[in-house]
């Protein structure tokens, strides 16, 4: 049986739930889906939709939307208990897979369509047999920023196999080297040039 909780485990129980609920935007999802979420990560022992219910004050159909969401996501897991029918949650706790998978998913959902959809609107100037400077020039600052979101979209599916706690040295180490201009340009940061006159 669960011990009693004190004031302050509820209180911060209760704010933690909060912020996650207005972060949801930030990574593309609902309040409430983001809020069930941070409950289940917040509980040591997996829930059941009742639980998960009382808790948060939803309906059954908007607990069991966003349950099915999260799973899709695969940010929980369902728990089955011996002798009990009911459908249990937990959520991944490993904060590392956590952040890879919201980045995963939000490149799927956000970033690859836009790419399609700039490629799409490229194909409109590829139908013509001459193209005006101006419509040149257009197509040229489409395909600019499709070949961004191509090199982010292959950048990320080659780090996140790395974002996790294991790689952490190594991740620091590639931020530090990623701050250090100087070390991957060549030259040391630029910095006002001082003549011998400007002390005169």
């Amino acid at each position: 049986m669960p011990e009693e909780r004190s004031h302050t485990h509820e209180e911060a129980l209760e704010q933690f739930v909060l912020l996650w609920g207005e972060m949801a935007s930030a990574w593309g999802i609902n309040k409430t889906m983001a809020q069930i979420h941070a409950l289940l990560y917040a509980e040591s022992d997996p829930l059941d939709t009742d639980a998960i219910m009382a808790q948060l004050d939803i309906s059954r159909g908007n607990a069991n939307m966003n349950l099915r969401n999260l799973l899709q996501w695969q940010l929980i897991h369902k728990v089955h208990f011996k002798g009990s029918r009911k459908d249990y949650y937990t959520a991944e706790k490993e904060v590392w897979n956590i952040v890879a998978t919201i980045i995963r998913e939000r490149q799927q959902r956000e970033v690859a369509p836009i790419r399609e959809n700039l490629n799409e609107c490229l194909q409109l100037f590829e139908d013509k047999e001459s193209l005006s400077k101006e419509e040149i020039d257009f197509r040229e600052r489409i395909e600019s920023f499709t070949e961004f979101l191509e090199m982010f979209e292959r950048f990320t599916e080659a780090l996140l196999p790395y974002i996790n706690k294991r790689n952490l040295k190594f991740l620091k180490h590639l931020v530090k080297l990623a701050e250090m201009k100087h070390s991957i340009t060549g030259r040391e940061p630029s910095s006002p040039s001082i003549k011998p006159e400007d002390h005169e």
